[in-house]
Protein backbone atom coordinates (compact mmCIF):
# COMPACT_ATOMS: atom_id res chain seq x y z
CA UNK A 1 0.00 0.00 0.00
CA UNK A 2 1.10 3.31 -0.96
CA UNK A 3 -0.34 7.02 0.40
CA UNK A 4 -1.51 8.85 -2.16
CA UNK A 5 0.35 12.36 -3.43
CA UNK A 6 -1.09 15.11 -1.44
CA UNK A 7 -2.08 17.69 -4.49
CA UNK A 8 -2.87 20.36 -1.61
CA UNK A 9 0.25 20.10 -0.01
CA UNK A 10 1.78 20.25 -3.84
CA UNK A 11 -0.74 23.68 -4.14
CA UNK A 12 -0.26 24.64 -0.36
CA UNK A 13 -3.89 25.86 -0.21
CA UNK A 14 -6.50 23.99 2.52
CA UNK A 15 -8.34 20.96 2.24
CA UNK A 16 -12.10 23.72 1.45
CA UNK A 17 -10.44 26.06 -0.20
CA UNK A 18 -12.46 27.63 -3.31
CA UNK A 19 -11.83 27.23 -6.75
CA UNK A 20 -10.76 30.62 -7.20
CA UNK A 21 -8.79 30.34 -4.27
CA UNK A 22 -6.86 27.28 -6.45
CA UNK A 23 -6.88 28.95 -9.33
CA UNK A 24 -5.41 32.06 -7.76
CA UNK A 25 -2.78 29.85 -6.10
CA UNK A 26 -2.10 27.85 -9.70
CA UNK A 27 -1.21 30.50 -11.06
CA UNK A 28 0.95 32.82 -8.67
CA UNK A 29 3.21 29.22 -8.54
CA UNK A 30 2.72 29.25 -12.52
CA UNK A 31 4.34 32.14 -12.68
CA UNK A 32 7.23 31.70 -10.04
CA UNK A 33 7.99 28.11 -10.90
CA UNK A 34 7.91 28.55 -14.97
CA UNK A 35 10.76 26.94 -16.54
CA UNK A 36 11.40 29.66 -18.79
CA UNK A 37 12.56 31.28 -15.96
CA UNK A 38 15.49 28.90 -15.31
CA UNK A 39 18.48 27.39 -16.96
CA UNK A 40 20.40 24.50 -16.87
CA UNK A 41 19.90 22.09 -13.97
CA UNK A 42 17.49 24.42 -12.27
CA UNK A 43 15.03 24.44 -15.58
CA UNK A 44 15.12 20.81 -15.35
CA UNK A 45 13.85 20.68 -11.44
CA UNK A 46 11.23 23.27 -12.05
CA UNK A 47 9.99 21.72 -15.13
CA UNK A 48 9.45 19.07 -13.05
CA UNK A 49 7.38 21.33 -10.04
CA UNK A 50 5.90 23.01 -12.76
CA UNK A 51 4.58 19.40 -14.06
CA UNK A 52 3.63 18.43 -10.03
CA UNK A 53 1.42 21.96 -10.23
CA UNK A 54 -0.42 21.24 -13.09
CA UNK A 55 -1.41 17.85 -11.91
CA UNK A 56 -2.36 18.81 -8.76
CA UNK A 57 -4.57 21.72 -10.53
CA UNK A 58 -6.35 19.75 -12.94
CA UNK A 59 -7.76 17.42 -10.38
CA UNK A 60 -8.68 19.99 -7.79
CA UNK A 61 -10.46 22.40 -10.08
CA UNK A 62 -12.45 19.39 -11.56
CA UNK A 63 -15.29 18.76 -9.11
CA UNK A 64 -15.59 15.00 -9.42
CA UNK A 65 -11.45 14.14 -9.91
CA UNK A 66 -11.65 16.39 -6.50
CA UNK A 67 -13.90 14.40 -4.89
CA UNK A 68 -12.10 11.17 -6.23
CA UNK A 69 -8.70 12.92 -4.74
CA UNK A 70 -10.29 13.06 -1.51
CA UNK A 71 -11.43 9.63 -0.91
CA UNK A 72 -7.71 8.44 -1.68
CA UNK A 73 -6.30 10.75 0.63
CA UNK A 74 -8.51 8.81 3.61
CA UNK A 75 -8.78 5.42 1.80
CA UNK A 76 -5.03 5.22 -0.06
CA UNK A 77 -5.57 2.77 -3.13
CA UNK A 78 -2.92 0.23 -3.82
CA UNK A 79 0.38 1.04 -4.94
CA UNK A 80 1.33 0.61 -8.65
CA UNK A 81 4.12 2.04 -9.54
CA UNK A 82 6.04 -1.58 -9.17
CA UNK A 83 3.65 -2.81 -11.86
CA UNK A 84 5.01 -4.39 -15.36
CA UNK A 85 3.16 -1.51 -17.41
CA UNK A 86 4.08 1.08 -15.02
CA UNK A 87 8.32 -0.03 -15.46
CA UNK A 88 7.80 -0.48 -19.46
CA UNK A 89 6.25 3.02 -19.82
CA UNK A 90 8.90 4.25 -17.33
CA UNK A 91 11.90 2.60 -19.42
CA UNK A 92 10.46 3.74 -23.22
CA UNK A 93 9.86 7.34 -21.40
CA UNK A 94 13.62 7.46 -20.26
CA UNK A 95 14.84 5.83 -23.78
CA UNK A 96 12.78 8.38 -26.06
CA UNK A 97 14.35 11.22 -23.97
CA UNK A 98 17.61 9.93 -24.57
CA UNK A 99 16.94 9.50 -27.98
CA UNK A 100 15.66 12.63 -28.31
CA UNK A 101 18.70 13.73 -26.86
CA UNK A 102 20.91 12.37 -29.03
CA UNK A 103 19.54 13.66 -32.02
CA UNK A 104 17.78 10.47 -33.36
CA UNK A 105 13.93 11.61 -33.10
CA UNK A 106 12.52 8.64 -35.34
CA UNK A 107 13.71 6.23 -32.59
CA UNK A 108 12.37 9.15 -29.69
CA UNK A 109 9.10 9.23 -31.44
CA UNK A 110 8.97 5.68 -31.75
CA UNK A 111 9.43 4.93 -27.84
CA UNK A 112 6.89 7.88 -27.13
CA UNK A 113 4.26 5.70 -29.17
CA UNK A 114 4.84 2.80 -27.42
CA UNK A 115 4.89 5.11 -24.18
CA UNK A 116 1.22 6.25 -25.58
CA UNK A 117 -0.01 2.58 -26.56
CA UNK A 118 0.51 1.60 -22.70
CA UNK A 119 -0.94 4.63 -21.20
CA UNK A 120 -2.82 6.70 -23.39
CA UNK A 121 -3.56 9.45 -21.22
CA UNK A 122 0.25 9.94 -20.09
CA UNK A 123 0.47 14.02 -20.91
CA UNK A 124 4.33 13.85 -21.27
CA UNK A 125 4.53 11.25 -23.60
CA UNK A 126 2.43 13.10 -26.37
CA UNK A 127 3.94 16.72 -25.58
CA UNK A 128 7.45 13.92 -26.46
CA UNK A 129 6.14 12.70 -29.14
CA UNK A 130 5.04 16.57 -30.42
CA UNK A 131 8.71 17.52 -29.84
CA UNK A 132 10.14 14.63 -31.66
CA UNK A 133 7.53 14.66 -35.21
CA UNK A 134 8.10 18.28 -35.39
CA UNK A 135 11.63 18.06 -36.52
CA UNK A 136 10.12 16.78 -40.09
CA UNK A 137 7.88 18.78 -41.59
CA UNK A 138 6.31 14.89 -43.45
CA UNK A 139 5.19 14.31 -39.48
CA UNK A 140 3.55 17.91 -38.78
CA UNK A 141 0.05 16.60 -38.94
CA UNK A 142 0.68 13.49 -36.17
CA UNK A 143 2.54 16.44 -34.31
CA UNK A 144 -0.48 18.46 -34.19
CA UNK A 145 -2.57 15.44 -32.92
CA UNK A 146 -0.20 14.88 -30.26
CA UNK A 147 0.28 18.05 -28.49
CA UNK A 148 -3.67 19.01 -29.36
CA UNK A 149 -3.99 15.42 -27.22
CA UNK A 150 -1.16 16.91 -24.63
CA UNK A 151 -2.82 20.14 -23.52
CA UNK A 152 -6.63 18.68 -23.51
CA UNK A 153 -4.50 15.94 -20.69
CA UNK A 154 -3.01 19.24 -19.34
CA UNK A 155 -4.86 22.45 -20.62
CA UNK A 156 -3.19 24.89 -18.27
CA UNK A 157 0.67 23.54 -19.13
CA UNK A 158 1.86 26.42 -20.51
CA UNK A 159 5.06 24.73 -22.38
CA UNK A 160 2.25 22.54 -23.98
CA UNK A 161 0.31 25.58 -25.01
CA UNK A 162 3.23 27.65 -26.16
CA UNK A 163 4.37 24.28 -28.43
CA UNK A 164 0.61 23.90 -29.55
CA UNK A 165 0.77 27.43 -30.83
CA UNK A 166 4.04 27.23 -32.49
CA UNK A 167 3.21 23.84 -34.48
CA UNK A 168 0.22 25.35 -35.91
CA UNK A 169 2.24 28.41 -37.16
CA UNK A 170 4.46 25.87 -39.28
CA UNK A 171 1.07 24.51 -40.16
CA UNK A 172 -0.41 27.93 -41.60
CA UNK A 173 -3.26 27.28 -38.91
CA UNK A 174 -3.07 31.14 -37.82
CA UNK A 175 -6.11 31.51 -36.00
CA UNK A 176 -5.51 27.89 -33.81
CA UNK A 177 -2.35 29.45 -33.25
CA UNK A 178 -3.43 32.55 -31.96
CA UNK A 179 -6.31 30.78 -29.61
CA UNK A 180 -3.42 28.43 -27.80
CA UNK A 181 -0.98 31.65 -27.46
CA UNK A 182 -3.67 33.56 -25.75
CA UNK A 183 -4.75 30.53 -23.26
CA UNK A 184 -1.06 31.16 -23.01
CA UNK A 185 -1.28 34.48 -21.46
CA UNK A 186 -4.75 33.61 -19.58
CA UNK A 187 -2.54 31.06 -17.31
CA UNK A 188 0.59 31.96 -17.09
CA UNK A 189 0.05 36.24 -17.26
CA UNK A 190 2.42 38.48 -18.91
CA UNK A 191 5.04 36.74 -21.24
CA UNK A 192 6.91 38.68 -23.18
CA UNK A 193 7.86 35.63 -25.46
CA UNK A 194 4.12 34.91 -26.48
CA UNK A 195 3.16 38.75 -26.58
CA UNK A 196 5.89 39.04 -29.04
CA UNK A 197 4.86 36.17 -31.14
CA UNK A 198 1.04 37.19 -30.92
CA UNK A 199 2.10 40.69 -32.56
CA UNK A 200 4.08 38.82 -35.24
CA UNK A 201 0.92 36.88 -36.13
CA UNK A 202 -1.64 39.10 -36.11
CA UNK A 203 0.91 41.48 -38.55
CA UNK A 204 1.19 38.74 -40.73
CA UNK A 205 -2.55 38.17 -41.33
CA UNK A 206 -2.80 42.32 -41.97
CA UNK A 207 -0.10 41.98 -44.37
CA UNK A 208 -2.25 38.56 -46.35
CA UNK A 209 -4.93 40.22 -46.14
CA UNK A 210 -3.71 43.52 -47.85
CA UNK A 211 -1.75 41.67 -50.16
CA UNK A 212 -4.86 39.75 -51.63
CA UNK A 213 -6.60 42.85 -51.24
CA UNK A 214 -3.89 44.36 -53.72
CA UNK A 215 -4.34 41.93 -56.05
CA UNK A 216 -8.01 42.21 -56.55
CA UNK A 217 -7.81 45.51 -56.67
Amino acid sequence: MSVARDYYQILAVERNATPEEIRARFRELARDQHPDRFRGAERELAEKQFQEISAAFNVLINPERRRAHDLELVRPMAAAPGSDKARMVRFHLEAGVGFYRGGNYFAAAESFERVIQLEERNHQAWHHLAQSLAHQRKFLPRALEAIVRACELQPMNLGYLKLAARLHVQAGLADRAEQYYNQALTWGGEDPEVTKALDELRSSAKKAKGSLFGRSA
